[in-house]
């Protein structure tokens, strides 16, 4: 099973200071945070599908999934895995792509050349199957994989036997949720070649357009095809709807194009699709904090004045996330750490620490703050509190561990994975069937295979963390974990003291 989205708000504390200005408390631990970013970076290799290339650096890993699309006369191989399955899902991983572009689009002058040619290939890797999901006029796929039946399974990815499945949504069935936030990834990851691939960047955007244009004729949630709507839920249904997706998929082309025609999109469709709601979440579900903190950047730099609702919402989001704030409603676990109820928190805390270090540069670089009511809120200690959680990350907490796997000298040893839990191909040629590989499921030894880099759902909101395979809401590592804190981590290997 998946994580799941959900549009409950952050549990209230009761917070109120009559001070004005604040600062957090800075870590007193120094961490390495470009090794720490290597890792981040290469962990996505570990989750590749398809056939993989000369220098894959993952080397326990090897060729899965090359016939996927074949029985829909389509070529779907490549593309991610998500978690610790064997399935390709679409909406996740275009969310990833996003957020691994906007990593590079907003730190990447951050990353040695080494890494930042490293996160552009863990985003090509992505993108060139995005394109093929969308390379047949009138359709696009959304999924490769039966959820059901994989799960029902503890088997390699090289070993798979299982049904591959392709779910594929036709005109006019919608899918403007898929299709728009395959068009904001198509369009970031665009502005990230821009200047080392101006051919490829260009074909991404080109197919960026063509995919807001399906997601904006044919406006509804994928998950609402009755004819996939078993295959695709529970795991990654759209839950909270899909129109934050068609304003953020028009934001980000705005962004790639500086088109004005997208701009008259978000104002003419911005009160009708949600984005007055100010919902203070984000992940890759729910897109309207990352909408308000991506938009505001052109109402701070004086562009467009009638953006200012959207600055006003980030600067809100913000202020929620600050203890010292008086309208702050956020739950933190006792040794300091983002929680939301639910499973997998460390979805929450990278993208949150994300979009805590970008509305920082943001209001930097135009010297501004954020407000709330007579409460400010500085860039410095937006990047204070994206720090705290950061460092939480990778090991100041009260287990002393690091919840990235290969940081540091303790840190999960039994993630929920299938590749990483089950002898490598290369040590162990033989074939692990469906059920053969529960031995290794309910081992209590530690996984023979390393995915360096995984961050791993994260420890429950009483900082505890049993390091048990069986437990995925905690052990199991997401590639929307990772993406985000490759650009927390490239902002901290820059600017280690904020």
């Amino acid at each position: 099973m998946k994580p799941s989205s959900s549009s409950s708000h952050f549990l209230l504390l009761a917070l109120s200071l009559t001070l004005t200005t604040f600062s957090l408390p800075v870590s007193s631990s120094t961490h390495d945070y470009a090794d720490a970013l290597s890792k981040a970076i290469l962990f996505f290799e570990g989750q590749r599908s398809g056939s993989l290339p000369p220098d894959q650096r993952m080397s326990w890993r090897s060729n899965s999934a090359l016939t996927d699309g074949s029985t829909l006369n389509a070529d779907l191989t490549g593309g991610y895995y998500d978690a610790g399955d064997n399935v390709k899902y679409g909406f996740p991983m275009a969310f990833t792509t996003t957020l691994l572009a906007w990593s590079v689009v907003e730190f990447g002058d951050s990353m040695p050349p080494s890494e930042l040619r490293n996160a552009l290939v863990a985003i090509r890797w992505s993108t060139d199957y995005l394109l093929k999901s969308i390379s047949q006029p009138g359709r696009i796929f959304v999924q490769v994989g039966d959820p059901n039946i994989d799960h029902s399974c503890w088997e390699r990815p090289e070993d798979m036997d299982t049904a591959r499945t392709a779910s594929v949504v036709d005109t006019p069935n919608p899918a403007s949720d898929v299709a728009g936030e395959t068009a904001a990834a198509l369009a970031a990851s665009s502005m990230a070649f821009r200047s080392l691939d101006p051919g490829y960047s260009e074909t991404l955007l080109r197919n960026a357009i063509k995919a807001f244009q399906y997601a904006d004729s044919h406006r509804g949630a994928y998950s609402d095809n009755e004819n996939i709507r078993n295959e695709v839920c529970p795991f990654y249904c759209d839950f909270d709807g899909y129109q934050d997706e068609l304003l953020w998929g028009a934001a980000w082309l705005r962004k790639a194009t500086g088109s004005n025609a997208y701009l008259d999109y978000i104002q003419n469709n911005g009160q009708t699709l949600g984005a007055e709601e100010n919902i203070n979440e984000f992940g890759w579900d729910n897109k309207h904090a990352g909408l308000n903190v991506l938009v505001s950047k052109e109402f701070l730099e004086g562009n467009v004045e009638s953006l200012q609702s959207f600055k006003a919402s980030a600067d809100s989001f913000m202020c929620t996330l600050i203890p010292q704030s008086p309208s702050s409603h956020i739950e933190f676990t006792p040794g300091g750490l983002i929680y939301k109820p639910g499973g997998s928190n460390l979805q929450h805390v990278t993208s949150i620490s994300f979009l805590l270090l970008v509305y920082a540069n943001y209001l930097e670089r135009t010297s501004k703050s954020a407000t709330c009511g007579g409460f400010t809120i500085t860039p410095s200690s937006l990047r204070q509190q994206a720090k705290r959680q950061a460092d939480y990350i990778l090991g100041d907490n009260p287990k002393g561990m690091s919840y990235m796997v290969g940081y540091g000298s303790k840190y999960p040893q039994r993630i929920h994975h299938r590749g990483s839990s089950i002898p490598s191909i290369k040590d162990h040629p033989e074939k692990v069937g469906c059920k053969e590989g529960s031995v290794y499921f309910d081992s209590e030894e530690p996984n023979p295979n390393v995915l360096v880099g995984a961050l791993v759902g994260g420890p429950g909101e009483d900082d505890s963390f049993e390091d048990v395979r069986a437990d995925y809401r905690k052990s199991e590592p997401t590639t929307y974990i990772n993406a985000p804190f490759v650009g927390v981590l490239a902002y901290f290997s820059a600017n280690p003291n904020n």
